[in-house]
């Protein structure tokens, strides 16, 4: 996270992709990325970071995370106010057994809250869930066990091979509910007709 707070504290520069979608394309060789959607939550010469936001985690809801996870014991589950409305998703394949918040900027803890781009932020404390728990938190939110990261020159490197696309972010995409359409919806956004994409795009 030390690498995503600096990326943070300052602007996006000229082509790199904070607060971007990144969009897998149909010949993605990596199957833990295939029909992914991600959100870019840092993007500098230092690497990249973001969240799969289209990967729903399987068997396991928010209410009984929060007891996993101590944040509430197992008494108090029926006062959860967020109930099963925060979405757990498999935010990518580095620290799996980590939690990290995407949500909306009505929401902030000092030292903790990493703002993005256009009222999109970033918490990784378990005090967020406390106050999701409590109906004191954001009024989007999603929750990822993990998150996608890439080392210096490597995100650069795979879209150049024509593995990712990039789209401007919007709130739906993000924090909507209906995560098997988004990646169509986000190639649909590109201006791209996946039933006419080749794999074989950009080669001659």
């Amino acid at each position: 996270m030390k690498m995503l707070r600096r990326n943070l504290d300052r602007k996006p520069g000229r082509g790199y992709l904070d607060g971007q979608m990144l969009v897998a394309m149909p010949g993605m060789n990596d199957d833990r990325f295939a029909r992914a959607v991600v959100y870019v939550c840092a993007h500098s010469s230092e690497g990249a970071m973001g969240i799969v936001v289209n990967q729903p985690a399987p068997n396991i809801n928010f209410p009984d995370l929060l007891v996993q996870l101590q944040v509430i014991p197992e008494t108090d589950l029926i006062r959860v106010e967020a109930g099963d409305e925060i979405r757990i998703l498999k935010g990518g394949p580095v620290e799996t057994g980590r939690g990290f918040v995407l949500h909306s900027a009505d929401f902030f803890i000092e030292n903790s809250t990493l703002p993005i781009d256009e009222g999109i932020c970033l918490t990784a404390t378990l005090d967020i869930l406390k106050a999701i728990a409590k109906g004191r938190g954001p009024a989007n939110a999603v929750l990822a066990l993990g998150y996608a990261g890439w080392a210096p020159g490597q995100l650069e490197t795979e879209i150049q091979a024509n593995g990712w696309l990039h789209c401007p972010a919007d709130v739906d995409l993000i924090f909507g509910a209906d995560t098997d359409t988004k990646y169509s919806r986000a190639m649909k956004k590109i201006g791209i007709d996946l039933a006419k994409l080749s794999s074989d795009v950009g080669h001659a």
